[in-house]
């Protein structure tokens, strides 16, 4: 499968920044390792060091499983990272309702902005994937 360029690796080293969190392994669809990492600061840190030298055999992975298309990757999880509790987000990918519930709750009191920690990815990929099909 050819590689599409649907993740950066600047954009992983900056979502890095924030890694204990997760935040990176999040954006490069490892949801599964991202939660694990937001529930343990990076695997008290230790995860989160290594994932410096791990990050381009990540990024490639995402380039991979990921389409490009109409909506940016890069723009989308820096709208999450930095404004999701206002679901800025979420109207970004043309989902106006849950950003206006997001906008007066807070991202639904957080916990709606670490569901899309886990699927923004697959949200975008989808959409991504029904406009190239129209």
């Amino acid at each position: 499968m050819e590689s599409n360029n649907s993740h950066s690796l600047l954009m992983g080293y900056i979502l890095w920044i924030f890694g204990f969190m997760g935040s990176h392994r999040f954006y490069y669809g490892r949801p599964v390792s991202g939660t694990i990492w937001f529930c343990t600061l990076g695997l008290l840190f230790v995860g989160w060091i290594v994932d410096l030298f791990l990050m381009p055999s990540l990024e490639r992975e995402a380039d991979h499983r990921f389409k490009t298309g109409i909506i940016d990757y890069n723009l989308a999880w820096i709208l999450l990272t930095f404004l999701g509790v206002f679901g800025v987000h979420r109207f970004y990918i043309g989902k106006w309702v849950t950003g206006i519930l997001y906008l007066c709750t807070g991202g639904l009191f957080f916990i709606g902005v670490l569901y899309d920690y886990i699927h923004l990815n697959s949200q975008i990929d989808e959409i991504n994937s029904r406009f190239e099909a129209a």
